[in-house]
């Protein structure tokens, strides 16, 4: 099993190596957010020690979600283009793709946050110390996000829906999350969404990491955390179906 979900994890990163402008992209995010808009919002914003210190632990979890669960979505392509059919006829089945494409995406979102974490010294204070915690939080918050990403994928058909996802799912849950805004300041109804929000605990814990001003208990995050990969991945592994798009077609004839 450890070789296949090897190979999986090869070819994924192989894919990667082709498509950088994806990866360029999803660093271009986090940064563009906390320099461009984070210097009007710097002047506005009361946030201690100023607003891009405060919103630059959102941009690294916004590195990993993005580079998690977007590597975590692609298997909608290998289901579109019968990929998937044969990793799931493999003897290891639905496990070996589902840890297979979970290491891959996993190591994708942690390497984007990483790049934005690195650079977390122009903005607010790093020591060693604070950089090795980081970087394990960011693996933790860049598994979780990979397990939505999967979760995700088990309920998509086709790659058009692509965009629909960034839009619809992505971004919403994101700015829900207190990456950019404090949960405390919130309106009551954004306040509850944004404790029912897995990112609200993936920001937070990162906070914890650099010791920026975390709104929730790092037991709390953890356990959102664990809880949100494990439900996730049961999910995903019930929606496995490399034939739903198929058996669909022909319900409707």
């Amino acid at each position: 099993m450890i070789h296949a979900i090897a190979g999986i994890v090869i070819r994924d990163l192989h894919r990667l190596t082709r498509q950088r402008g994806r990866f360029i992209g999803g660093l271009a995010r986090p940064f563009l957010w906390v320099f461009l808009v984070g210097a009007g919002f710097e002047g506005i914003a009361r946030t201690g020690d100023g607003y891009r210190a405060f919103a630059y632990p959102g941009g690294i979890a916004m590195a990993a979600l993005f580079g998690g669960m977007l590597t975590g979505i692609s298997t909608v392509y290998d289901r579109e283009f019968g990929m998937l059919r044969l990793l799931l006829a493999s003897p290891f089945g639905v496990r070996a793709a589902l840890l297979g494409r979970l290491v891959s995406a996993t190591l994708v979102g942690t390497a984007q946050g990483t790049v934005v974490l690195a650079l977390a010294p122009l903005v607010l204070p790093m020591s060693p110390a604070r950089f090795a915690t980081g970087l394990l939080a960011l693996v933790l918050v860049s598994a979780a996000s990979a397990a939505l990403g999967l979760l995700v994928a088990s309920r998509l058909a086709s790659v058009d829906s692509f965009g629909g996802v960034i839009n619809v799912v992505l971004f919403p849950l994101l700015f829900t999350s207190g990456a950019f805004y404090p949960v405390a300041t919130m309106p009551p109804l954004l306040r509850a969404a944004a404790s029912a929000n897995p990112i609200t605990y993936m920001v937070d814990l990162l906070r914890h990491a650099l010791a920026r001003d975390p709104e929730f208990a790092l037991s709390a995050d953890l356990t959102v955390l664990a809880a949100t990969a494990v439900v996730s991945l049961i999910i995903a592994a019930v929606g496995f179906d490399p034939e739903r798009r198929i058996i669909g077609k022909k319900a409707q004839r």
